[in-house]
């Protein structure tokens, strides 16, 4: 069941890339604003309190798990959205997976210490090996490595930090008390935004509507969060449930789904959404989904 769920997810979480895409580079959010919008509202997970009989963190390391979890979680989620506003979505987000398959291994092995198979092994190695594929950059504003890798490459450090320090805390609680105080926390990244004067300045002011995104800004950040929600609830409980290291290492198939989505997107609307693709990047990214499919499956064999 927690398979089946994590796929569901890396398909919604899919989707919601690309709309991260759209609301940081075509609507003129900035990565820092966007980031405010993406994780003070995440207080909001403290409603559920009343409804999981107020599950309270008892020792004063597994609030440090639970804090580091949040705060790393919207680290990541900004230094993400930087690199998404500096490069391709396609290319950006494949390398921020690449080095979060590798980091949830190495956190996953020295904090909880987690095993795999050699099938597993392996497939690990050929989904990171896909994902780098993926990762590999020739658009009109860039050609090879860029610094939108590098703030993706931390990100992907800091999201394999952020699962793997909640399943700490889901091998001792209950999933919805553990689930509530790792995402509660990330509200404090969103505190933290309030220093930065672009972030009151959006709050008090109305860029004008020029492009699709920006004229539709609100409900693509209102279905951006939804969706969002939705995915981070099943992977967590996948990432609770199932073995942290499988769950983090077929996110792949995110990417499967989300060259899919930008290609048709790319081809079909491009006036909503439109990336540049050589007839090279086809090739190579049509390989590297055909070892995303190898790699994924090495784990359910």
């Amino acid at each position: 069941m927690w398979l089946f769920l994590a796929i569901i997810g890396y398909f919604i979480l899919a989707l919601v890339v690309i709309l991260d895409k759209l609301i940081v580079s075509k609507s003129a959010q900035k990565p820092i604003v966007y980031t405010f919008y993406s994780t003070i509202f995440m207080f909001g997970a403290l409603a559920a309190l009343p409804f999981i009989g107020w599950g309270v963190l008892h020792g004063f390391g597994d609030w440090i798990w639970a804090i580091g979890s949040g705060v790393a979680f919207g680290s990541a989620l900004w230094l993400f959205y930087l690199g998404v506003q500096e490069g391709e979505t396609s290319h950006i987000s494949p390398f921020n997976g690449a080095v979060f398959t590798g980091g949830i291994f190495i956190f996953a092995n020295l904090l909880l210490q987690e095993s795999l198979t050699g099938g597993q092994k392996a497939g690990a190695i050929i989904l990171g090996f896909a994902c780098l594929l993926l990762s590999f950059e020739r658009s009109k504003k860039h050609s090879g490595f860029h610094v939108g890798f590098l703030w993706a490459g931390i990100s992907g450090l800091l999201f394999a930090f952020s699962h793997v320090a909640a399943k700490e805390l889901y091998n001792i609680y209950p999933f919805w008390t553990a689930f509530v105080w790792t995402r509660a926390t990330t509200g404090l990244v969103g505190l933290f935004c309030l220093c930065f004067p672009s972030v009151w300045h959006a709050l008090n002011h109305h860029t004008e509507a020029k492009s699709y995104a920006r004229k539709h800004a609100g409900l693509i950040i209102i279905t951006d969060k939804v969706l969002s929600i939705g995915a981070v609830i099943l992977l967590q409980y996948a990432y609770a449930t199932g073995i942290v290291t499988v769950v983090g290492a077929i996110g792949g198939l995110q990417y499967v789904f989300m060259f899919a989505m930008v290609y048709l997107l790319t081809k079909f609307l491009p006036k909503v959404f439109k990336e540049y693709f050589t007839k090279r990047e086809l090739v190579v990214e049509m390989i590297a989904t055909a070892l995303v499919c190898i790699g994924s499956a090495l784990f359910v064999l």
